[in-house]
């Protein structure tokens, strides 16, 4: 009986809420590398810049073309008489043509596309490392918002405790009611807090899914992952902009778009020359395609052809080419500035948030000795209902500063991670 009566109480209890998700910040770039739109239109990018080369590439391969031909017609000829009388002819024709040589021109467009598809290679490789930088930097912000979360959860707890502490000296006379009216408006702040960081969190997971570009619910929780210590940090400048500039894919891209430019404007120099071709054709013509009446014949021979004057359009596109190769220059030049600028911008901050790291610590131990000490001396009587307030708001603020810092530091490794060029485990080097 007793049994039964167990397992109808059993029966009787709401099933238990399955745990919530947790994603971590490797699961989180997987998504990214599955789902995210930039990547896909990245790769596409680099798929039409590779499909331009081989464009390009076509003029120095053998052009062959064939052609059939169907027409009836009548023959009368002048002086003789005319006749109503009609005939078939039927042509069939090939021709070959190939071209020898133009002074680069040719060749400079193939090499020109094939440097731009290189640079959307490298390009495509900025964006996969914005795009992890993303992912890392909202898991981070999702992060922090879910501590933020507890660190009010906390507050309220501890106003719950206080309210009932005060209360009940109140009721007994020990304490004035003008102290439960305080104790009640904390919590009721702590209770505004709580709702303010967790529409807070909810909305940092929702930019975390557009950051994976996910199109989900946000009925999960981001795990405990952090970034480890980026190896070099602690380099001086000069040791992290030896590594960065080989690395930097977006250095890479400008590259070749001065390769790019280089060619275009060799292949712009060789219009002041002429081109040589080869063409061949045969052809086959009669009144019927299958009867003895087909007549074949065949031609070959060369073409040399030379614009002598243009109107100085070689001349002003040779200028307009030297001028973009000058701009792409010194577009190189201040991005190779920019590095620096990054390097610098990335690990500095990865210093200032070790030492704010480790003073938010020390303050939250502080913060917890401060309020421990201050319900004591409440409860003794020695202590004042503001004396408590004052010792669990400035707990929440050191709370608070702690993630804070836990989210600076993790914040700036990324930075330093993106300035490096280093891409995510899995990742091909960005490397040129």
């Amino acid at each position: 009986m007793r049994a039964l009566l167990v397992a109808l109480s059993l029966l009787a209890e709401p099933p238990a809420a399955p745990p919530p998700r947790v994603l971590g910040l490797e699961q989180a770039i997987r998504l990214a590398r599955e789902n995210q739109p930039q990547l896909r239109q990245a790769r596409a990018g680099t798929e039409a810049a590779e499909a331009r080369a081989d464009e390009a590439r076509a003029p120095l391969l053998p052009q062959i073309t064939g052609t059939a031909g169907y027409a009836r017609a009548t023959a009368n000829l002048p002086g003789f008489p005319e006749s109503a009388a009609s005939f078939n002819s039927w042509a069939l024709r090939g021709t070959l043509n190939q071209l020898v040589w133009d002074f680069g021109q040719t060749t400079g467009r193939w090499e020109a596309a094939r440097e731009s598809a290189a640079s959307q290679q490298s390009s495509e490789r900025a964006t996969r490392l914005q795009v992890l930088y993303s992912v890392r930097s909202a898991f981070f912000t999702a992060r922090a918002g879910r501590d933020l979360v507890g660190v009010a959860h906390e507050t309220l707890q501890n106003q719950e405790a206080h309210l009932r502490q005060v209360q009940g000296f109140v009721e007994v006379g020990r304490s004035p009611e003008i102290d439960l009216a305080q104790v009640r408006t904390d919590r009721a702040n702590a209770e505004v807090q709580l709702i303010q960081a967790q529409n807070a969190y909810e909305t940092a997971k929702a930019q975390l899914n557009q950051a994976m570009g996910v199109e989900g619910p946000t009925d999960y929780e981001v795990a405990d992952d952090t970034l480890p210590a980026v190896e070099g940090e602690d380099s001086p400048i000069d040791v992290l902009l030896a590594e960065a500039l080989p690395r930097r894919p977006d250095l890479a891209a400008l590259e070749a778009q001065v390769r790019a430019q280089q060619a275009t404007l060799a292949s712009v120099r060789g219009g002041y020359w002429p081109s040589l071709g080869l063409a061949a054709a045969a052809s086959d013509v009669g009144p019927e395609p299958s009867g003895p009446g087909m007549a074949w014949n065949w031609s070959a021979g060369a073409t040399l052809t030379w614009n002598l004057f243009q109107g100085g359009l070689t001349w002003a596109q040779s200028a307009e080419a030297r001028a973009n190769l000058v701009a792409l220059e010194a577009q190189l030049d201040a991005l190779k500035q920019q590095v620096r600028l990054d390097l610098e911008q990335a690990r500095l901050p990865v210093r200032a948030a070790k030492a704010a790291l480790s003073a938010a610590a020390e303050a939250l131990v502080n913060a917890r000795e401060r309020l421990r000490l201050a319900e004591g001396r409440y409860q003794t009587g020695a202590g004042s209902i503001i004396e408590l307030g004052d010792a669990q708001v400035a707990l929440t603020s050191a709370a608070a500063q702690k993630v804070q810092a836990d989210y600076a530091l993790a914040a700036a490794r990324a930075l330093l991670l993106r300035a490096l060029g280093r891409p995510a485990d899995g990742d091909e080097s960005p490397g040129r």
